[in-house]
């Protein structure tokens, strides 16, 4: 399944006003200004996933997992690889950190949760179905391992939405990818959701 233009323009304004909600919490947070540039999506069926981010990511990788539920349920995921992790770290705690260390991933556990919980909620809000969200889960790990924990419609097709994320912060760019796993049921709602928004958004 691919997206069409009017629904790759959609979905990405709509992860862009919870990308704006994230900045403005993490700014609160930190005290510095933070951006999130507009975010590139594709999709690509599940089991494409991993190679293409094995061509961006080179070993661990450090993941904020959130389970969400109702009309639409999936996993949503935030990995930043060592790199981002420990620059991401540093800027929000102004501490040396090895980015995967306890006082990182506790950094990064929050940053997921400001920012999954951003994104989640704008899918929620905007689109007017109920969605309910799990505790986040920080795991460290390859990510093909980080991959195959995940289970969502076991006996559907999984679609995956890759979101390219970009966090400026303090003049520095830290990158990481949002990864939104769904069946094809729920791709489906949110695609019909979809056009309902846009439509409303028009009259």
């Amino acid at each position: 399944m691919e997206l069409t233009a009017t629904q790759h323009d959609a979905l990405t304004e709509l992860i862009n006003i919870g990308y704006g909600r994230a900045a403005a919490a993490l700014s609160e947070l930190t005290g510095y200004r933070v951006t999130l540039e507009v975010p590139q999506i594709n999709m690509l069926p599940m089991d494409e996933v991993s190679a293409r981010l094995a061509e961006v990511i080179v070993g661990d990788v450090a993941s904020v997992n959130q389970v969400f539920s109702g009309p639409i349920m999936g996993n949503a995921i935030l990995m930043l690889d060592e790199k981002a992790a420990r620059a991401l770290s540093g800027l929000l705690s102004d501490e040396e950190t090895s980015g995967f260390d306890s006082n990182g991933r506790e950094i990064i556990t929050e940053v997921g949760n400001i920012l999954l919980n951003a994104c989640l909620g704008v899918f929620g809000n905007l689109l007017q179905v109920q969605v309910s969200f799990s505790v986040p889960r920080l795991n460290v790990a390859g990510v093909g391992t980080i991959l195959k924990t995940i289970t969502v419609e076991t006996h559907e097709l999984q679609y995956c939405l890759m979101i390219h994320t970009h966090f400026r912060l303090r003049a520095s760019d830290v990158t990481g990818y949002l990864i939104i796993v769904l069946g094809i049921t729920s791709l489906d709602r949110l695609l019909r959701e979809l056009a309902g928004w846009e439509e409303r958004q028009t009259q």
